[in-house]
């Protein structure tokens, strides 16, 4: 399932900088970009002067198991009635719930980082069990368990309303077994698929299963066991054999299979936060860790974010970014205001989904399967259009907050200082800002010599910037960034992360 055609030699011991192994800016883009939604400028400054990696990994993960889980809306806890008489549409407050979800992404870091790579793991479609109030609850639930415990997100997942609708528990009664969940939490949710399972283990798991249907007869209530649907056959699921139920399909599940499970939510992991290429060695010592932590979450990701091997230049630019990545991270980079009467929330909901990120509605049960598939010619466009705009609006709103930006801009190492009115040369100036907004930045002096021609802009004359006439101070200064941006967006290292 897994290959070392990895380029990543390094080992997962901690990273620890040196001077031939220097924390730097790169590196703190790196970190923020995968573990969360991009650093601001003042948390790259802050993270470049502590020089410190594992603290400030500890720091990240500390915040986020910190945070308590978002209130849920009063609409949270509505049935179907409720909703009827509401004085919204239904698809109007499924639509807030998404909304909630990417306000959450732009300002929440780790826990949202989490929240969303789960809501692509145990997937749902809310479009297709209709109502907010499941929504709203799953997306409680994802929070709740982001960092959380593995085998406990598994049994609390299976039973939530969402997904007994999603995946018809809720039609899974003693005389009419549906497979469907019980496949799902194989193939899809623990072990992978052809991993560990027979199809009898899936027929049998699905007669432990029955009984999540009673309602009450409410529309869109809570969905709890009715233990009159429930089969009382003897199953045999793993080898074991008994009379079943649910709790006892999540205990025969990890304690028979610990190292498939381990193995196959690390390799997860592992190719959504360091490389589309698995490492064999690297994810096996993670599922040891995940194993020996009793599948706690926080202690897999605190070794891997931690590592030499995430921090080295072979992970760095390997994934393309997805629509989320694209816009919520470069708005959180530049930190710019954008003018009163703009609804970005809503511009960020509606863009990732016309790019293919419709948040809490993957495409289907294997959710997205992103890298590639964010990309394409239409997509690419769209991409691009959506950077600029961002910028447009921010550029109509305040020009001065562009200029802003490059002054006091970090520059590299620690000790190396920020970009100030004293730095003037404008090679190093837009190598700087390349550097900064390329995870690997740009080598091609091809790519160096278009992107000096468009800092430099029409108007300001050729020998101002080798006479010392040009200075950070320059009037134009935020005009130059600006195109500078722009140009950026439509470069292919700008689609990686």
């Amino acid at each position: 399932m897994l290959s070392d055609t990895t380029c990543n030699l390094a080992a997962l011991a901690e990273y620890v900088p040196t001077p031939d192994n220097p924390w730097n800016v790169s590196k703190i883009n790196h970190l923020y970009r995968r573990v969360a939604f991009g650093a601001s400028k003042a948390e790259v400054l802050a993270a470049l002067a502590q020089n410190d990696p594992s603290a400030l990994v500890d720091q990240l993960i500390n915040d986020a198991i910190a945070l308590n889980v978002t209130p849920p809306p009063i609409w949270g806890f509505w049935n179907g009635d409720q909703f009827d008489n509401a004085p919204l549409e239904v698809s109007e407050y499924r639509q807030e719930g998404k909304n909630q979800m990417v306000t959450d992404l732009l300002k929440n870091k780790v826990r949202e980082r989490l929240t969303l790579f789960w809501s692509n793991h145990f997937v749902t479609e809310d479009d297709t069990y209709r109502s907010p109030a499941y929504q709203s609850q799953y997306y409680n639930l994802l929070q709740m368990h982001a960092l959380g415990n593995f085998r406990d997100f598994v049994y609390d997942i299976g039973i939530s309303n969402a997904m007994l609708v999603y995946l018809n528990g809720d039609e899974n009664v003693s005389d009419r077994p549906n497979e469907n969940y019980a496949r799902e939490l194989y193939e899809l949710f623990t072990l992978g698929v052809d991993n560990g399972y027979t199809e009898d283990d899936i027929q049998e798991t699905a007669k432990a299963l029955t009984g999540y249907v009673n309602t009450n007869s409410i529309s869109w209530g809570d969905i709890l066991f009715d233990p009159g649907e429930f089969s009382n056959e003897t199953k045999n699921i793993f080898g074991q054999t008994g009379n079943w139920g649910y709790d006892d399909v999540i205990n025969i599940l990890f304690q028979q299979r610990s190292n498939e499970v381990a193995t196959f939510i690390c390799g997860k992991l592992y190719t959504y936060f360091v490389s589309p290429t698995c490492s064999d060695a690297i994810v096996a010592q993670m599922a040891q860790t995940f194993i020996t932590s009793g599948y706690s979450i926080e202690a897999v990701l605190r070794q891997l974010f931690k590592s030499e091997h995430f921090f080295n230049i072979e992970a760095i630019g390997t994934i393309i970014k997805s629509p989320c990545d694209l816009t919520l991270s470069f708005f959180n980079e530049l930190g710019f205001a954008l003018p009163g009467g703009i609804d970005h929330i809503n511009f960020f909901v509606n863009a990732t989904r016309t790019l293919g990120q419709d948040v809490l509605n993957p495409v289907d049960v294997e959710g997205w399967q992103g890298d590639e598939d964010w990309i394409s010619p239409d997509l690419l466009l769209g991409r691009w259009e959506s950077i600029r705009y961002i910028l447009g609006q921010t550029w109509s709103h305040n020009q001065s907050q562009f200029g802003d930006f490059i002054i006091g801009m970090p520059i590299g190492e620690p000790g190396d200082g920020n970009l100030d009115v004293t730095v003037d040369d404008v090679n190093f100036v837009v190598q700087t800002i390349l550097n900064y907004f390329f995870p690997r930045g740009i080598n091609d002096t091809v790519t160096f010599a278009e992107a000096l021609g468009v800092f430099k802009i029409d108007g300001i004359p050729d020998n101002y910037f080798e006479d010392g006439t040009w200075t950070l101070g320059y009037p134009e200064l935020p005009q130059q960034f600006a195109a500078l941006l722009n140009y950026i967006a439509e470069i292919p290292e700008f689609q990686l992360k």
